[in-house]
């Protein structure tokens, strides 16, 4: 159970955390592997093997969060295969309430994402949900992605925050645990990222299965805990 008075700042990663990772999982595992097999000439299952290939050398880097590496990469235009499916990118239930209640709260929201800045642009254009975070930050910003060592130090050039005083919420594992080594006091995992997927196995972090769980303005069921 958090005790919201120990809090003074919440931060939101955005993809699998306040938006539904299902848009992103169809963008890179689906859209992308379709759109570069027609390029190449290869059926969907050899351009799946390719791209997952591609992806994987750049897993927990900068680069592979990054549009202007993967367009450079793939020769593949992303930004505008982003814009034509944007349509499918949606917020998660429950998550804007959370964030009015805790602005009326008087806590500090920050949206805190390895996005690309011109992915944040876009899906903060699609959903408006900009309005609701004190400020919004792209890791590309700091030349670190969340989840290497030293993050969340350079993070506080940015923005001030005292960490044993902060709520981290976010749906990687190893953005998590880089949060919990760099002093981040409160931590919560995302049980069910992509809404199209089975939720995750608890065990590691404690887990939100509803945002509702965590309203300030009323008690919480109980939470779990998130595995690796």
């Amino acid at each position: 159970m958090l005790i919201w008075s120990n809090i003074d700042t919440v931060m939101f990663d955005m993809d699998g955390t306040v938006l539904d990772l299902h848009f992103d999982n169809y963008f890179w595992l689906t859209l992308i592997p379709t759109v570069y097999g027609q390029k190449h000439g290869m059926d969907a299952q050899q351009a799946a093997t390719v791209i997952r290939s591609k992806y994987a050398d750049q897993l927990g880097s900068l680069n592979w969060y990054c549009m202007d590496f993967w367009s450079a990469t793939l020769d593949i235009d992303i930004a505008t295969l982003k814009e034509e499916a944007r349509h499918r990118i949606a917020v998660r239930p429950f998550a804007v309430e959370l964030l009015q209640q805790l602005r009326e709260h008087d806590k500090k929201v920050l949206l805190v994402t390895n996005a690309h800045p011109h992915s944040l642009a876009l899906k903060m254009r699609q959903t408006g949900m900009a309005q609701h975070f004190h400020n919004t930050i792209s890791s590309h910003n700091l030349g670190l992605a969340k989840e290497q060592t030293g993050f969340w130090t350079s993070l506080r050039e940015i923005e001030q925050y005292d960490p044993q005083r902060t709520l981290l919420i976010d749906d990687n594992l190893s953005v998590l645990r880089c949060a919990r080594d760099e002093g981040i006091g409160h931590l919560l995992a995302i049980q069910q990222p992509d809404s199209q997927q089975p939720p995750l196995q608890a065990q590691e972090f404690v887990q939100i299965e509803d945002f509702r769980q965590i309203f300030p303005q009323q008690s919480a069921p109980a939470l779990r805990r998130q595995s690796s």
